[in-house]
């Protein structure tokens, strides 16, 4: 690592400019991108990614990728979508070799599940952190960890609790998947250019008792439909499950609720009986 120029300089270098279109906020200060790194391998209890594979979502100028590297990953896989970017990460793969993998695409397209088990450590592109965090959910058993960056106001929607106007689908999702824990929070001055919001990394670990692929997809039709109408009872917005009364009857759930007050695990008894 101490052969590679500074993150400014490597900013300098390639005239990397944040693209709006790509989502993009750099990271430049190395202080911040370590204490992703070691805060969460903290509340995991590792010391280390040694013998884990790790994958990295819109690497950017590289400063998340120089700090997961420092723990000495089995390989660390890169998607990125901007050529500039990629030309970065050659320039670190000819210092680590083959480390450090490169995939040059669209995260939304890649499939992980060829990879096995892994781990994910991203600050992500706004524009594309909720779906990137449906997929990952949805195959939950595929990883040992997420660790992932977002605007607050999602990580706020994740993290809410039910009877709550932001609570939502994907509150749901990955309360039924994952412990979910608040590393901390990132002032906008941390990035380059600063966005308006703040910033917060979260730590999904899988729960052990997890639901099938196959019923989490029917979770997530169910909260798709309901906070598709969240003022509506859910009498109103799930009116077209069969025997949508008698399954509620048999679970105590009112069909006068609405999509706010049902809890995750009422919404995963629903998609048990449809």
């Amino acid at each position: 690592m101490e052969k590679l120029p500074s993150l400014k300089d490597t900013v300098a270098k390639y005239e990397l400019l944040a693209k709006k279109a790509l989502g993009q906020n750099f990271l430049l200060d190395m202080n911040i991108t370590d204490k992703i790194i070691r805060t969460s391998l903290e509340a995991q209890n590792k010391p280390d990614f040694s013998g884990e594979y790790v994958f990295e979502v819109g690497p950017g100028p590289g400063g998340l990728t120089r700090a997961i590297l420092k723990t000495n990953p089995q390989q660390l896989t890169v998607i990125e979508m901007d050529s500039r970017c990629i030309q970065i990460m050659q320039d670190i793969k000819n210092v680590v070799g083959k480390q450090l993998q490169i995939v040059e695409g669209d995260a939304l397209k890649y499939d992980f599940k060829q990879d096995g088990v892994k781990n994910i450590v991203s600050n992500l592109p706004y524009n594309i952190s909720v779906p990137l965090l449906l997929k990952w959910l949805t195959d939950i058993k595929q990883y040992n960890s997420l660790t992932l960056m977002f605007q607050k106001e999602v990580a706020d929607r994740i993290t809410a609790e039910p009877n709550n106007k932001i609570y939502g689908r994907i509150s749901v999702m990955a309360q039924l998947t994952c412990k979910i824990k608040v590393l901390f929070n990132l002032n906008p001055n941390c990035f380059v250019p600063a966005p308006k919001i703040w910033s917060t990394v979260l730590l999904f670990q899988p729960l052990k008792e997890i639901p099938s692929p196959e019923i989490l997809r029917k979770v997530e039709k169910l909260t798709e439909s309901a906070f598709g109408q969240r003022r509506k009872m859910i009498r109103q917005s799930l009116k077209n499950i069969p025997n949508l009364e008698e399954i509620c009857a048999g679970i105590n759930l009112p069909l006068t609720a609405r999509a706010e007050n049902l809890t995750p695990e009422q919404y995963l008894a629903l998609a048990l009986r449809i």
